[in-house]
């Protein structure tokens, strides 16, 4: 039976057979007495009333025959639902979908029940060492931080299991016994820290950036904003009636907890953005669109020999590459530094492809690393409560992993009383 529409509800009626009123929900029907009575109608009252409070479905009985795999894809519509903002699904997804795999594919088809402590530790060994699913797809082992995270994303789907009465109340405490992974003992890999990037790297990159992307590279460093933050800037956005403007980001990461995002925007900051904002209001100051234009009207005064009158009157090709975007996003504003990485950085002739990739990705910067920069400078000239409160941050716990500790006090009382 295909699906209700949203703005239907399962009709009363009558049932041929019983002449009983009777309502059906999820394909399944439900008798409500004889029909025209006020009791039948009472309970049509309240069987709708629990169907539409629980998201159109029924509450599940307790069933002690739910597999794994039954378990899953009733989590991801709930996921799918929940983890949305302005109406687009959030990284959330992609990450449960990455840590619930393992589980689908080692124990799909056993039961909910029969899940426990030792197979979730199961799944953490697997998760570190790498496996192969029921289809021989090989799945290579991930770090030990990243490990823990997703055991945390299945602890968390085991609990909403309890919650939706889909598995027994003890379930998900017991799996709370299971301890994440420590350092140095275990046999996952250990991946380094977030460093911020020091000004001398930076510089030696711009040069080679887009235009575009040395703009947002340079506000980004002043301002301590965010990747996902300077790519969404926009001018409707910027108040500019002060001396220090200040940005209020249409979406970002914390909102969901009804926090407010204010970046105040210093004079630096503001002869960089000031050219961005004379366009559309509602339009992205940092786009890929300008910089790919800018990068071509470039190429064509760079031209030692003039152009024929056939050349300048050239357009692009209908079935030519995708056009750049309008907005650079937190996966392409990245790329975009990659090869002007390694141009500012050039790899000796002798490497092997191996080699030479190890020293790219080692000479590469990424944009996150800014934010650590700026952090580290606050912290350093202002204090970590201006680092906290520049960066956005509620506790001051997560500002100390942004904001590096400035070993020059400490060197120097060293060198006094050491």
């Amino acid at each position: 039976m295909p699906a209700l529409p949203l703005d239907r509800q399962p009709k009363y009626r009558r049932h041929k057979a019983s002449g009983q009123a009777v309502v059906t929900l999820n394909g399944k029907d439900l008798y409500l007495g004889a029909r025209g009575t006020k009791a039948s109608k009472a309970e049509y009252d309240r069987l709708l009333t629990i169907w539409l409070a629980n998201d159109r479905r029924l509450p599940a009985a307790s069933n002690t025959d739910l597999t794994i795999v039954e378990l899953l894809a009733a989590f991801r519509k709930h996921a799918a639902r929940h983890y949305r903002q302005n109406g687009e699904p959030t990284k959330t997804l992609g990450n449960i979908n990455d840590a619930i795999r393992p589980l689908r594919g080692l124990f799909g088809r056993e039961l909910v029940r029969e899940f426990g402590p030792l197979k979730l530790k199961t799944l953490q060994g697997v998760l570190a060492q790498g496996y192969s699913d029921r289809k021989g797809r090989q799945f290579a082992g991930v770090a030990r931080r990243t490990v823990n995270k997703r055991i945390g994303i299945i602890k968390q789907v085991f609990r909403w299991a309890v919650s939706e009465e889909l598995a027994p109340p003890s379930l998900a405490h017991s799996l709370d016994s299971v301890a994440g992974l420590q350092r140095g003992r275990t046999e996952a890999r250990e991946t380094q820290p977030v460093r911020p990037v020091d000004d001398v790297t930076v510089d030696a990159t711009l040069p080679h950036l887009p235009a575009v992307v040395a703009d947002m590279v340079r506000f980004q460093r002043l301002t301590g904003c965010r990747p996902a933050e300077v790519c969404s800037l926009r001018p409707c956005d910027v108040d500019t009636s002060s001396d220090a403007w200040s940005y209020r980001p249409a979406s970002h990461k914390t909102e969901h907890h009804g926090r407010e995002r204010v970046i105040f925007i210093g004079p630096q900051a503001q002869d960089i953005l000031r050219p961005y904002l004379l366009r559309e209001k509602t339009a992205n100051c940092f786009s890929p669109a300008d910089s790919e234009r800018k990068l071509n009207q470039d190429r064509r005064a760079a031209h030692k020999t003039p152009m024929t009158p056939s050349q300048a009157a050239r357009t692009a090709k209908r079935r030519g590459k995708r056009p750049a975007g309008a907005a650079y996003t937190t996966g392409s504003y990245p790329r975009a530094m990659h090869r002007p990485c390694d141009t500012a950085f050039q790899a000796p002739d002798d490497l092997s492809a191996a080699e030479l990739t190890a020293w790219q990705q080692s000479h590469r910067w990424v944009p996150n690393q800014l934010r650590h920069a700026a952090a580290t400078e606050i912290r350093k000239q202002i204090g970590l409560q201006a680092a906290q409160v520049v960066l956005g941050h509620s506790k001051v716990d997560v500002t100390q992993m942004y904001a590096e500790r400035d070993h020059t006090l400490a060197a120097s009382v060293a060198a006094k009383i050491g």
